[in-house]
């Protein structure tokens, strides 16, 4: 988003739009166009799994119509970030903030996702690219998860609860990790019930082992929350292994909720400021005028 010098003088105003976070600039009396949206996700063979961010992307649509809003996988499903990145060149919109829709990384974007920001930029030398944040293990998401879970322990007529497991794909990064372990805690806390965490990976103990814990304290009805955006392979797989163990319920993923929409909108506005170029280096290049001293006599 780069103000061209002109003549006349141009103000910068801040656009705030209540209950979703998302700033965007424009200019006194002209709208500026805003950087494009891409949510980059994992991909699946399961349509129902890419679903899940096309309904992201029809909701954030309606919030902001004026933001080209685009949903982007990371393998299997189409259309992959460099496709999108086409379209957007073509649209003749030059900017683009890529947001991770990754839960347990907080701060720090997996490798492969760095790699694909290089990528995509020397595709597309005229295009600024930046990328937000992940979305991360904010605290907002387990009102979600308490209402996931409590329509499965509804279907399930589940009455008595005396344990909680909070499973996620992986640990995330370091402060993702951190924060994941956090949430658990203040879920116990907020239940006054035990509550471990549980990840798909190898980085930490499955669901399996997280119910053994608790059985082994003498916890007999335990359900699981599941910390996923979507039923994805890593999902079903630990759903079954959970119900193999003997969950009493098990949670559907957070899916497209209100709350996701709020945060991703809020990563993207954070990191288009980073597109702001307010002329400072064309001010810096300019030549500075000699000034000249001059000694008045009386």
């Amino acid at each position: 988003m780069k103000l061209h010098n002109e003549m006349v003088t141009t103000t910068l105003v801040c656009d705030r739009k209540p209950g979703n976070g998302a700033v965007l600039f424009r200019q006194e009396g002209t709208r500026m166009t805003a950087p494009a949206l891409v949510m980059v996700a994992r991909g699946s063979a399961d349509p129902m799994v890419a679903q899940v961010t096309h309904e992201l992307r029809s909701g954030l649509q309606q919030l902001r119509p004026e933001i080209s809003i685009h949903g982007a996988f990371l393998e299997q499903s189409p259309p992959s970030v460099g496709q999108v990145a086409d379209q957007i060149a073509e649209a003749g919109i030059d900017e683009v903030v890529l947001v991770p829709l990754q839960l347990t990384h907080a701060v720090d974007c997996s490798p492969f996702l760095d790699e694909l920001l290089n990528r995509s930029r020397s595709r597309h030398p005229k295009l600024r690219f930046t990328m937000s944040r992940p979305i991360g293990p904010e605290l907002s998401l387990l009102t979600i998860l308490d209402q996931r879970l409590r329509s499965s322990l509804s279907q399930a007529r589940c009455l008595e609860l005396d344990g909680l497991v909070l499973s996620a794909d992986c640990g995330g990064d370091v402060r993702g990790s951190s924060l994941l372990a956090r949430r658990a805690r203040q879920w116990s806390t907020h239940h006054r019930l035990p509550c471990l965490t549980a990840v798909a990976d190898e980085s930490g103990p499955s669901v399996a082992q997280a119910i053994m814990s608790l059985r082994a304290q003498g916890r007999r009805h335990i359900a699981v929350g599941s910390f996923f955006l979507a039923a994805d392979e890593s999902y079903r797989t630990q759903s079954d292994l959970a119900y193999r163990y003997g969950a009493v319920a098990v949670s559907e993923p957070l899916g497209a909720a209100r709350e996701v929409i709020d945060l991703v909108l809020a990563r993207y506005a954070f990191a288009a400021m980073d597109l702001l170029d307010f002329g400072m280096e064309d001010a810096e290049s300019e030549p500075v005028p000699e000034r000249h001293l001059s000694v008045v006599s009386a």
